[in-house]
């Protein structure tokens, strides 16, 4: 009963039912965390600071989202993302399997190669909309193509994102053991070496979406969607090849300095200085990209003042340790608690990669207790993070293709992406992240 009423389960319980409830994930998220806060024992003055001093956690990932946001607006400024569209539905012709194929190898991509995260979607994606129509394609399927090509790859692969997200987990997991332990320091290899296993367990979730849950056809309505142009010209142009030649530039700032926000900056000033874009467009194009990007920039924002607010009540301290009497000494007990309070909060927090410093502190030390090795704690603290990220209303792994796929007005947030993701990958992750542990 006590851990029923612990913050971090009611902030999260109540955060997914007014979602549930079409209630605006902002909304939601806010209204949760001041309740997680007034039940930790904070008064409201301290929750505001809370929230406040939490919002630089994500800061630079929101910027990252608005410099890429208008990056992806200058490109469709300049239509190469109608040539791209047009050229993809030309490949695809009437084959709905190589459609499925097409965006989820831009997925991928858009997490390694050319890491511009989510901010192609609102550009892409609708005008294939008709397309995916005419093939009758049921978009809670398409959903979990494009999240498991935002989330996979980071998990398995240490490039991109993924050296980002694979780094933060070497670090924290290292900060946080003790040198009586007789651990060799975890390394970037140590995390790719069993990470796999949870890409494999991700990818038969999502074969299951495709080929067992989603698979009967599904009708829409074909609707005239704002902003997306006809065109007949697939010819490159000089505006278009100095797009493609700043994308070039974002994939190398990216591997040089790590940045994405300078890696998108880099990009944008590669277009404004050999006038892909004319100079007094520039503002324009800040709006559009605000437009595309600064609701889920601001979403993010908000989730780093809500782990903020859960951080200051020591509700994840009290969870794991009241969790600790119903292991039992079990390893499979363990297991189940470690990835289930992962769930818990970042479900809550919406994003994996803020959620391993929050859990590290206490997680490391609980594995080591348990008698898990470092590899088996790997896997753990990988899932953990991992788990809710899709499936969360406050994740950009499903806000993103929700800001494509519902260019029409067609395809709902909640029930539509977040459920169908929910659903296809934190479950197959579970159970993989569990078996995992006690054999590594």
């Amino acid at each position: 009963m006590q851990n029923l009423l612990n913050p971090v389960v009611v902030a999260v319980v109540l955060l997914c039912v007014l979602c549930l409830l079409k209630i605006n994930v902002l909304l939601s998220m806010l209204v949760s965390l001041f309740v997680a806060g007034l039940i930790g024992g904070m008064g409201i003055v301290e929750i505001k600071d809370s929230l406040l001093a939490g919002l630089g956690g994500n800061g630079e990932t929101a910027l990252a989202y608005v410099l890429l946001g208008t990056l992806a607006a200058c490109m469709a400024t300049t239509g190469i993302t109608e040539i791209l569209s047009k050229k993809i539905a030309k490949v695809v012709g009437g084959n709905k399997w190589a459609m499925i194929l097409t965006l989820l190898i831009i997925a991928c991509l858009s997490q390694n190669l050319i890491p511009i995260h989510i901010a192609y979607i609102p550009i892409l994606v609708p005008p294939l909309l008709v397309l995916m129509n005419k093939l009758r394609l049921d978009r809670r399927g398409v959903a979990c193509t494009i999240a498991f090509g935002h989330k996979a790859p980071y998990i398995a692969i240490p490039f991109g994102f993924g050296a980002i997200f694979m780094g933060i987990i070497c670090d924290n997991i290292n900060l946080n053991v003790k040198e009586d332990w007789g651990w060799d320091k975890v390394t970037m290899g140590d995390v790719t070496a069993v990470n796999w296993i949870l890409a494999v367990a991700m990818l038969i979730g999502l074969a299951i979406a495709l080929f067992v849950t989603y698979r009967k056809p599904r009708d829409y309505k074909d609707v005239q969607i704002e902003g997306v142009k006809e065109t007949g010209d697939l010819t490159l142009k000089y505006e278009h090849w100095v797009v493609l030649a700043a994308l070039v530039v974002v994939v190398a700032i990216q591997i040089w300095c790590g940045s994405l926000p300078v890696a998108a900056l880099g990009g944008l000033l590669v277009i404004f200085i050999f006038r892909a874009i004319k100079p007094k467009d520039i503002d324009a194009q800040f709006q559009e990209g605000i437009k595309l990007m600064g609701f889920i920039a601001f979403v993010m924002l908000v989730a780093g003042g809500f782990a903020q607010v859960i951080k200051d009540t020591g509700a994840v301290d009290e969870l794991v340790k009241s969790s600790v009497s119903l292991m039992g000494g079990s390893k499979w007990i363990a297991a189940t608690v470690i990835t289930l309070i992962g769930l818990l909060v970042t479900m809550g927090i919406g994003t994996s990669f803020g959620t391993v410093p929050v859990l590290a502190v206490l997680y490391v030390p609980l594995c080591h207790q348990v008698g898990f090795s470092p590899a088996a704690t790997i896997v753990l603290m990988s899932a953990a993070a991992a788990l809710g990220d899709a499936g969360s209303p406050a994740s950009d792994t499903t806000l993103g293709p929700t800001s494509g796929l519902n260019a029409d007005g067609q395809h709902d947030h909640i029930w539509d992406t977040c459920v169908p993701t929910f659903l296809h990958f934190n479950i197959p992750l579970m159970i993989a992240a569990i078996v995992a542990a006690q054999f590594l």
